[in-house]
């Protein structure tokens, strides 16, 4: 057996503490500087989930009309605004889906200001213990914006396509799928050239 003495030792290994308490620094700073980016966040009422809470909702319109459907969208999407036109087309046609979509909506808004702490992420969670009805409302709602669908099975419409909110995420590196690039099928075919 050979004794490894701390003059023997490479250099390396006699700096590791201290490499290890540089690291613990460095990582220390980096939580500190992300607890205090998503403090921030929360304060300004960032959009796209780098807020956990929402902020209160108590400038919502009242009643259950085109602009209190627009601002109820606003809080459980995190978007600061919509095309009018698409706008207006997925509050119509969720209306005439459900006749008591106006309504909902109206009920919604009531019910955020009460609960103007909960995540929008988990307002659906919140909503199915007491009020089902108006979790199905909120789902209808993130259905129709990003899915750009309305209705169930056999009875769904299209409301958007290219705008749907779903393509958002990935619109600078993906083409939207907006129309057949060939023949039907075409990818069963091979090559010309193979």
């Amino acid at each position: 057996m050979t004794d490894v003495r701390e003059n023997d030792a490479p250099a390396a290994l006699l700096a590791a503490p201290q490499s290890a308490r540089r690291r613990a620094l460095v990582l220390g700073a980096f939580a500190g500087a992300a607890v205090l980016a998503f403090t921030t966040a929360g304060r300004l009422g960032l959009p796209y989930g780098l807020s956990a809470i929402s902020p209160a909702f108590a400038d919502a319109p009242q009643g259950g009309g085109l602009d209190a459907f627009l601002a109820l969208s606003q809080h459980l999407t995190g978007r600061t605004s919509f095309d009018p036109v698409l706008g207006r087309r997925v509050y119509d046609t969720l209306s005439k889906s459900d006749s008591q979509f106006p309504q909902n909506v109206a009920l919604l808004n009531t019910w955020l200001q009460g609960h103007g702490g909960v995540p929008s992420d988990t307002i659906t969670q919140a909503l199915q213990v007491d009020q089902p009805p108006l979790a199905k409302t909120v789902g209808a709602i993130m259905r129709a914006w990003y899915l750009g669908l309305v209705g169930d099975a056999p009875h769904v419409q299209v409301v958007a396509w290219e705008r749907a909110l779903m393509f958002d995420p990935v619109k600078d590196v993906l083409t939207i799928p907006s129309y057949c690039r060939d023949v039907p099928f075409y990818w069963t075919q091979k090559p010309g050239h193979a």
